[in-house]
């Protein structure tokens, strides 16, 4: 090969790379070779030119915000802010620098956001509520998997769910599974359970390592059930 895997690669190429002679994809590339690897890493630039065009202008709009500025200007500013987030933790290089200037321009928003409710003690503890729950999503936003699996153009489809969970690391399974309620955890399980049965022979190792997941999605689905009150 001449072309390298990235150091910071993009959803697409992630996916490939989990995808190449990974036997829990039935369709998977089974030869990682320079035309199919810079075929992902050509629409992993575009993806992310198109979302840096969109952050410089987003970014323009939200430190051009005049004091007087209208309530629903400035949630829909927050709002783009949040998506936009989403996308710089699923696109191609080291995005860090751009989602830290995306969180510090949420702390301002928020703050005149904050300023607009005044002395309203539930509007406030709803800003409360707002706060917490975007930390809890932004953290797991720093597992890529997440992040793929999020992003409203996922590379990642329906039928290939299941492998890409039991091909991921178990700190990023353990985020992943957050995403998706009991009845939708037992079925992956299930599908799971199916895709392991299919395996060819000469795969022992990788049905262990799966298996082993699965029992960890499934140590996941007890936890979700003991917290339902009798």
């Amino acid at each position: 090969m001449i072309i390298k895997p990235s150091d910071f690669p993009g959803s697409h190429e992630r996916h490939l790379l989990r995808k190449t002679n990974n036997p829990l994809f039935e369709d998977q590339q089974l030869e990682l070779d320079d035309d199919v690897l810079l075929d992902a890493q050509r629409l992993d630039h575009d993806v992310l030119l198109a979302f840096m065009a969109e952050f410089r202008e987003l970014l323009h709009k939200a430190t051009s915000l005049a004091g007087n500025v209208d309530s629903d200007t400035v949630l829909g500013i927050k709002d783009r802010l949040d998506r936009a987030y989403e996308t710089a933790s699923a696109v191609a290089d080291d995005q860090n620098h751009s989602k830290q200037a995306i969180a510090k321009l949420l702390g301002t928003l928020m703050v005149a956001v904050r300023q607009g409710a005044g002395d309203d003690a539930h509007a406030q503890q709803e800003l409360d509520q707002e706060d917490s729950a975007r930390d809890a999503h932004f953290q797991l936003m720093e597992s890529q998997l997440v992040a793929d699996l999020l992003n409203p153009e996922s590379v990642i489809k329906a039928p290939e769910l299941v492998a890409t969970l039991l091909s991921s690391d178990k700190d990023d399974i353990l985020l992943a599974v957050q995403l998706f309620d009991i009845s939708q955890l037992e079925i992956l399980i299930g599908q799971g359970v199916q895709l392991l049965e299919r395996l060819p022979q000469g795969c022992e190792d990788v049905k262990e390592e799966a298996g082993q997941k699965l029992v960890l999605i499934q140590g996941y689905i007890e936890f979700l059930n003991s917290q339902v009150p009798d």
